[in-house]
């Protein structure tokens, strides 16, 4: 094969990656706008049920603009649409590294793509549950400190709300990335015990920021965080030690 032909057989092997990676984001992109218009349908129950549970039941919201209420069915739908779309985008990107794997990391990363869902509605939980409140009662706090009457609006509320729930609900899904990097030979534990003071330091910046800057508020969140990234390297090293016997395996029986 002569080196012109070489180098056209790499461009084409180029332009078809290219090809299967737009057709994968354009599948997203249609789950997206669909759960988009679901969580448009969805937006009204999920309004009516956050705005009776506490802390801000029995309050009143006012709008301050006019687009406020249509900005916070959009919010809605948003997060409504991203549900529906992380196992989906989980999926398309398996599919996507499928050919590079062999036959049997093609099942075994094929299982976490539930996972990404279900981490995700954990994290959803955690921040919604513990985190939010805290910081929404210490805001408040320092208002009444204050002599402020508080007069929230509705968009100022449901955005500081997502502002602190959907970042710690992304940050649940480090397990599953770094077990699916692992799969991939792209990460191992070595590298990640190597990376643990950064990775502490950032999630630590993480919990300071989004909780009230008090040393037990930002315990309670920077705690299972840090818990998270050794959960994923316990994971990774779980991951990379059978990758370590099949290799051994496959050297025994192949290799000379």
């Amino acid at each position: 094969m002569t080196a012109e032909a070489a180098r056209g057989d790499q461009l084409m092997s180029l332009f078809d990656h290219i090809g299967e990676l737009r057709k994968r984001l354009i599948i997203i992109i249609i789950v997206l706008v669909i759960g988009m218009i679901i969580g448009l349908v969805c937006a009204d129950p999920v309004y009516n049920f956050l705005i009776n549970q506490e802390p801000v039941k029995g309050m009143q919201l006012h709008a301050f603009s006019l687009w406020d209420a249509i900005g916070i069915y959009m919010k809605f739908a948003l997060i409504i649409a991203l549900i529906l779309v992380l196992p989906v985008a989980a999926y398309q990107i398996w599919s996507f590294v499928k050919p590079a794997l062999r036959v049997q990391e093609q099942r075994s990363t094929l299982m976490f793509v539930p996972f990404v869902l279900f981490m995700f509605l954990v994290g959803l939980a955690f921040s919604y549950l513990v985190v939010f409140p805290m910081a929404f009662n210490f805001t408040t706090k320092v208002a009444r400190h204050l002599n402020l009457i508080e007069t929230y609006g509705i968009y100022q509320y449901f955005s500081f709300m997502l502002n602190i729930v959907l970042p710690i609900s992304l940050l649940f899904e480090l397990p599953i990335v770094i077990m699916f990097l692992t799969k991939l030979r792209i990460l191992n534990p070595k590298r990640l015990r190597k990376m643990r003071r950064l990775a502490y330091f950032i999630l630590i910046i993480v919990g300071v920021v989004v909780t009230p800057p008090d040393f037990i508020s930002d315990s309670l969140v920077a705690a299972p965080l840090i818990l998270l990234y050794e959960l994923s390297v316990l994971l990774s090293s779980l991951v990379y030690r059978k990758q370590l016997k099949a290799d051994q395996a496959w050297e025994a029986e192949y290799g000379n």
